[in-house]
Parts: structure tokens; C-alpha cells; sequence
């Protein structure tokens, strides 16, 4: 509590990034080790790992978008938060029991499905409960949180493969137990604030005009994620590029122990700076630090400057994953902000998918080397052609 009140956020923000931190030492425990299981225990191709990890984001994105849109029309944000965590907890086994790629892609649908049904009210309900001027800050720490599981679950699965001889499936097993932690944590210590004017449910379909409403703000911030999401594919080639460079496939969970470490670090700073500075130039200087991390992989030739570049990578999405959030927040109505972020994360989720389908392409017919040079010509189209320059955002104003 001491912290809470040092940050002036209230304890449900704290209490929510503490749900992430479980959920995100569960899921990450498996995603380290899920290339490297695809790869060398059931024989599949790079383009295989892009197809998994682009079709798991782009339900993702699909689910947000009417969980965000429900989680308006009900009022309660929390319920379907509870139902998103549960699910993500529960399908955690179908890992574990996985016989063949066709089953990790049926388990990664339904664990995407539960990321998909909390990610839009989560997000929501933090923007609900933070303090006026303080929304990019509540983000970044909600953020640093989750990234402090996204690299503790890793190193779990380094210890665990250690001590238990490479046993993929008994690690799989065992990320069941902290995902059930943060369903506790969550039913138990989040309260969500009552609204203002239950009035304000939205009724049945989601109507063109209302989106319209959202304004020029809004679905500028919408196009920039978009463009970043294109150019930043899935952390599993992170994975496989260190694998190239030699390392030891116990070790591999540490790729992202490494880029966690660096986005923990730097989330909550830079939501903190972001509440005080010009949005528009953090995220210019997000995307040039993801050039430059696709670029130090690309001509990587040594274990060394593969972790380079997977830093550098780490601080661009410290610098850029929270301030999009908070954008989001700012210039989407209150009443709507679920639906908000529902068709943030819908537009993000298709470039994902699009990107790791490009990426997973390209390794596989020209080389891991031509994946992130792609990559980095597509955050310097999206750069060059002002999308984050364009981003005329006023601090707290909706649009």
C-alpha cells in the first residue's frame, strides 16, 4: 500500500498488475519453450511457428473486440475479465498433452480466445479507475507488472528444464498453478468503480456511425499501432534467431527473460515521462529504436549481437506498448472505451497475423536475415510516412 500511495494509483491498479504478473509467468513459461518444442519435438517449419503465433493473435484480436464492446452494454468490466483469465488458466494442459502442431495450434487458439476475452475490459477498466492526468502512468505500471511475469515465468522454465531434463510437458504442466493465482488475485482484490450513468450501455449491433464517433484522434492511433504491429512480428523469431547464433536449447526461455527485463525496466519510466512530454516524439523515438533492433539482428553473426538486438527490441516496446494503450484511453468516449479498445486490438491483431505469416515466410525460403530487414522497412515506411507524426493527440482529450 505504501507504493500505491506513493504513486497516487489505486490499489485495483496495482491489484491488476499484479493479476498480469501470474498470468504472464503462466503463459510465458510456455511460450518460451513453444518454438523450440514446435521445432524439435514435433518437427514443424518456421512457417508453421508464424501461422501458430499469427492465427493465436488475430483471435486474440478478434475476441477483444466484442468482449471490449459487451463489457460496455453490460457495465462490468470485471465479469468478463474473470471469464478471459479463467479460460487462459485452463488451457494451459492442452500444452502439455500435445501430440502434434495441429494441437498446439488448437491450444493456443483457446488460450488466445481467453487473452482475447480480458484484453479489452482489463484495459478499460484500468483506464476506469486511473486518476485524472495520470492514465499513460497507470498503463506503464500495469505494464511493467505484466512484464516482470513475461520474464520470471522464462527463468521458471530454465529451472525447471534444468531439473527436469528437458521435459517439455512437465513444465507445461506446472504453468497451470500460477494462472490460477491471478484468477484468485483478481476475483478476489479488484473492485471496479460503479458507473456514473448506467444509462450509458450502449444497445445491440455495434452501428457503423458509432464508430465514426470515435474521431480522427482515435483512428490515427489506431494506424500507427497498426503500422508498428506489421513491423514487430512475434517474439518466437527472437527465439529461433538466438537458437541459430547457438544458443543451448535449455537456454532458450532467456531470449525473453532478456527483452522482458529491458520492457519492465522501462514501461513505468516512460509512462511517467509520457503523462509530461510529447507523445508524438516518444513514439517516433519508439520507432527508431525498432529499427534499429531489426537491424542488429538482421546482420547479426554472434550470440552477443543477437541479445543486442533483443534488448533493443525490448526498450522499443517499453517505450511504445503503454503509450498506445493510454492513446487509446484518452481519445476514445468513456462510455465506449471497451469497444475502443476491441477495434484496437482487432487492427493490431490482423497486422500481426500478417507479419508473422511475412516472417515466418521469409525465413524459411530466404533466410532469417531477410525476416528482420522486412521488418525494418516496414517501420521505416510507417515513419517516413508520418503516421506517428500525425498523431495529433491532445493530453485527456477524448476524441
Amino acid at each position: 500500500m505504501s507504493r500505491k500511495q506513493r504513486s497516487g494509483l489505486p490499489a485495483s491498479i496495482w491489484a491488476l498488475g499484479f493479476v498480469s504478473l501470474f498470468m504472464d509467468i503462466s503463459s510465458e513459461m510456455i511460450h518460451a519453450l513453444l518454438p523450440v518444442f514446435l521445432v524439435t519435438t514435433l518437427g514443424a517449419s518456421a512457417l508453421s511457428v508464424g501461422l501458430i503465433e499469427g492465427v493465436g493473435e488475430a483471435t486474440a484480436a478478434v475476441t477483444k473486440l466484442f468482449s471490449g464492446w459487451i463489457s460496455d452494454r453490460i457495465g462490468n468490466r470485471k465479469l468478463l475479465t474473470i471469464v478471459g483469465y479463467g479460460l487462459g488458466a485452463l488451457s494451459k494442459p492442452l500444452f502439455a498433452i500435445a501430440p502434434t502442431a495441429s494441437w498446439v495450434l488448437l491450444a493456443r487458439f483457446t488460450d488466445r480466445v481467453g487473452k482475447g476475452t480480458r484484453g479489452a475490459p482489463r484495459d478499460a477498466l484500468v483506464g476506469d479507475l486511473a486518476p485524472a492526468r495520470m492514465t499513460a502512468r497507470a498503463y506503464g505500471l500495469r505494464q511493467s507488472l505484466d512484464t516482470v511475469g513475461a520474464f520470471t515465468g522464462p527463468l521458471l522454465a530454465i529451472g525447471l528444464m534444468a531439473a527436469w531434463h528437458d521435459d517439455f510437458r512437465r513444465v507445461f504442466w506446472f504453468a497451470l498453478l500460477p494462472g490460477f493465482v491471478a484468477v484468485a488475485i483478481l476475483i478476489f482484490a479488484v473492485h471496479e468503480p460503479k458507473r456514473a450513468d448506467p444509462s450509458t450501455a450502449r444497445p445491440a449491433p455495434i452501428r457503423w456511425q458509432d464508430l465514426r464517433a470515435f474521431g480522427t484522434a482515435f483512428w490515427t492511433v489506431v494506424a500507427v499501432g497498426a503500422v508498428l504491429t506489421l513491423a514487430r512480428f512475434s517474439e518466437a523469431f527472437l527465439i529461433l534467431r538466438a537458437r541459430d547464433e547457438g544458443l543451448a536449447l535449455s537456454l532458450a526461455p532467456i531470449v525473453l527473460v532478456v527483452m522482458n527485463v529491458v520492457y519492465a525496466l522501462s514501461a513505468y519510466p516512460m509512462g511517467v515521462v509520457a503523462d509530461k512530454a510529447d507523445k508524438r516524439l516518444l513514439l517516433c523515438a519508439g520507432f527508431l529504436v525498432l529499427i534499429a533492433a531489426d537491424a542488429v539482428l538482421a546482420l547479426s553473426t554472434s550470440l552477443a549481437t543477437a541479445f543486442a538486438g533483443i534488448g533493443l527490441w525490448g526498450l522499443h516496446m517499453g517505450m511504445t506498448q503503454g503509450l498506445l494503450v493510454a492513446l487509446v484511453a484518452e481519445t476514445a468516449p468513456a462510455s465506449v472505451r471497451g469497444t475502443a479498445f476491441g477495434v484496437f486490438h482487432l487492427v493490431s491483431g490482423v497486422a500481426l497475423l500478417t507479419a508473422s505469416l511475412i516472417a515466418g515466410g521469409l525465413w524459411s525460403w530466404v533466410g532469417p536475415s531477410a525476416t528482420f530487414l522486412a521488418g525494418a522497412g516496414f517501420t521505416a515506411i510507417g515513419l517516413a510516412g508520418g503516421a506517428a507524426a500525425a498523431l495529433a493527440v491532445r493530453r485527456g482529450a477524448p476524441g
